[in-house]
């Protein structure tokens, strides 16, 4: 006789648990749980890692955003601004622990970027596939622009 025989519904719900089980624990594996690494583009040496600069003659001065702690791992983005003018904007920390972390951020980071420097303000959209850290850098470039008293 066949093992799912219609005269044995229990072993039948025994058996769909075991496996709904099973997936599901197969499907958790898929990600491994490790301590995201940061990647830090500070080129300023650690005494001068203020939250902000000095400005210069031109009127220019860099302003650091605050450390944004997303699902993936911390974002912090660094601001210069010219006349009151966003001229630059670079992203100094970011996840980067594995190949999915790097590919994600090599095409949202400078299309955030990009939509920052246009819109001139930390309205701008997320970038699709990079939600976290979309979020994470709207919040930091916001954390810069307040600092800078924009």
């Amino acid at each position: 006789m066949h093992a799912l025989n219609k005269h044995r519904p229990l072993r039948r719900i025994v058996l769909a648990s075991a496996a709904t089980v099973s997936g599901t624990v197969l499907l958790l594996a898929l990600k491994p749980h490790t301590v995201p690494t940061v990647v830090t583009a500070n080129t300023r040496p650690p005494a001068a890692s203020g939250s902000s600069s000095p400005g210069t003659a031109s009127g220019s001065r860099t302003v650091t955003g605050d450390t944004v702690q997303t699902r993936w791992g911390p974002v912090q983005v660094r601001v210069t601004l010219r006349d009151g003018r966003l001229t630059d904007v670079t992203a100094v920390a970011y996840p980067q622990d594995n190949p999915r972390d790097q590919e994600i951020n090599s095409y949202a980071l400078p299309r955030l970027r990009s939509e920052a420097l246009q819109a001139q303000s930390a309205e701008i959209d997320s970038v699709s596939g990079a939600t976290y850290t979309s979020d994470g850098y709207r919040r930091s470039l916001q954390s810069a622009l307040d600092s800078a008293g924009l």
